[in-house]
């Protein structure tokens, strides 16, 4: 371990996959082996203080006496990016070191995770003239546009990706560099300065997707409607992320009259289910290939400490 620093250890799983379970679990089994540990929040949706219900974020019950930090961190009138997100995260993973503490990462959010060990490409602002000519553009017209000026970064774009297509554009005009060029100055990364120790949940996908259907109408039970009631009496931006959240938009319409409650619970779950194969598809995928993966039902009896510490 590099200075000798205890490891950080990272549960990453698809939503509905029981990787804060497992974590929790985890640091119970550090307790009891002398080693004090701290959950760090690493879910796009658990950093807002407004979305407990629809985040799944964890109860005082569930914490079951382990300190959990970055969950409700941020106000929802307040976007957390991943750099934001991973600038807090750095400070945290640095004070649990300090108090000779396992830093345990839990989330599924794969671009938080990388812009945290990899660091962040150092793209400067973009310039607003740029940016609200390319926002105004029609998605057709950016990206026949970007096949010009960025033609590889083009090519691994679906044509009706309409944010990503912006998001090159701008930043090859404004710029003069694509977004590939910047990406190979990534800074702030600390993969180099930390021993990783990982676990990747992937459950099977049919009962993945039937726990996230039940999971959607559970918090349809348990105060998701006047949890979303609350979000929108604050008349915040409608850009903002945490009005994008999954659930936020379903029952927003619902509470509006533009469908039942019915179909506000099949547009969630479905929502629900297609952010899960797409969080289920980066951790087949993107994270390196000698990082454990596993189903969550294989720890029914195994020590997570053995598995993850000392294999």
């Amino acid at each position: 371990m590099p200075d000798g620093r205890p490891p950080l250890a990272l549960i990453a799983g698809p939503t509905a996959s029981g990787k804060s379970d497992l974590a929790v679990r985890l640091s119970l089994e550090l307790q009891a082996a002398g080693r004090r540990a701290v959950i760090v929040n690493a879910d796009s949706a658990q950093v807002y203080a407004d979305l407990c219900v629809l985040s799944a974020r964890p109860a005082e019950e569930d914490m079951q006496g382990i300190e959990h930090r970055l969950f409700g961190a941020w106000d929802g009138a307040v976007a957390c990016s991943a750099a934001d997100w991973a600038r807090a995260a750095r400070r945290e993973i640095e004070e649990v070191h300090s108090l000779d503490a396992v830093p345990i990462l839990v989330g599924g959010t794969g671009l938080y995770v990388r812009t945290l060990l990899e660091g962040i490409a150092p793209i400067p602002g973009i310039e607003p003239a740029v940016r609200d000519a390319v926002r105004r553009l029609p998605v057709v017209d950016a990206y026949a546009a970007l096949l010009q000026e960025d033609p590889d970064r083009a090519a691994q774009l679906a044509p009706a990706d309409t944010s990503r297509i912006a998001r090159a554009l701008e930043v090859v005009r404004s710029t003069g560099r694509t977004l590939a060029q910047w990406h190979e100055e990534k800074a702030g990364g600390i993969a180099d300065s930390v021993h990783v120790a990982p676990l990747i949940l992937l459950p099977d996908r049919e009962a993945l997707y039937r726990r996230c259907d039940a999971r959607f109408e559970a918090m349809l039970e348990n105060g998701a409607i006047a949890e979303v009631e609350a979000l929108l009496d604050r008349n915040l931006d409608p850009a903002l992320p945490v009005m994008h959240a999954i659930g936020v938009p379903e029952i927003a319409g619902y509470l509006r009259g533009e469908w039942t409650l019915g179909e506000a619970c099949e547009r969630g779950a479905r929502a629900t289910r297609n952010y899960a194969k797409r969080q289920y598809t980066w951790l087949r995928h993107q994270p390196p290939a000698h990082w454990q993966r596993a189903k969550p039902e294989n720890f029914e009896s195994d020590c997570l400490i053995d598995i993850m510490f000392r294999n």
